[in-house]
């Protein structure tokens, strides 16, 4: 598939993750701004998609990203970090929001696996009780210590 081609919309989101469910095939979800790419996420997003059979990506905006982030962020524009993560083989489509968190979105496509990486609480997860509610899982992944695009952020302005 052609990296565009995993690129999608709600509603294109929506309408695969009915066809992958048509097929039997496990659905995961996770999400982030995804601003520098780096080997901790490549990490992650090899994890979470090992858990499924479909891995989407819910991409922050960057509206949503400079809200969360702040007015520096992100680095890279949405349509470029979105086209780095269709890039990637295991990922199946990206599809950005721009709500400051995933819960509509997570609503829209009700996957079978909700995945975050760090050190949360699963309980605290947003749209955890809904993919409960249906009888998915929710799975925290821990991160790659040393590597974070703070970090990388800091090392280039040199702050570091």
């Amino acid at each position: 598939m052609k990296i565009n081609q995993k690129i999608v919309n709600w509603e294109q989101a929506s309408q695969l993750c009915g066809a992958w469910r048509e097929k039997d095939e496990r659905i995961v979800f996770t999400n982030g701004c995804f601003d520098i790419l780096h080997k901790g996420h490549v990490q992650y997003l090899e994890q979470a998609a090992e858990l499924g059979d479909r891995l989407i990506i819910g991409l922050n905006s960057d509206d949503s990203t400079m809200r969360l982030k702040g007015p520096d962020r992100p680095i890279n524009s949405q349509d470029s970090r979105a086209h780095v993560m269709a890039s990637i083989g295991y990922v199946d489509a990206v599809v950005v929001f721009d709500e400051d968190t995933p819960a509509e979105l997570i609503h829209l496509l009700n996957p079978d696996i909700l995945v975050k990486g760090g050190d949360y609480n699963p309980d605290d997860i947003v749209g955890a009780d809904h993919v409960r509610a249906l009888g998915g899982e929710v799975v925290v992944l821990s991160f790659l210590e040393g590597f974070s695009t703070s970090s990388i952020e800091k090392k280039i302005r040199g702050f570091e």
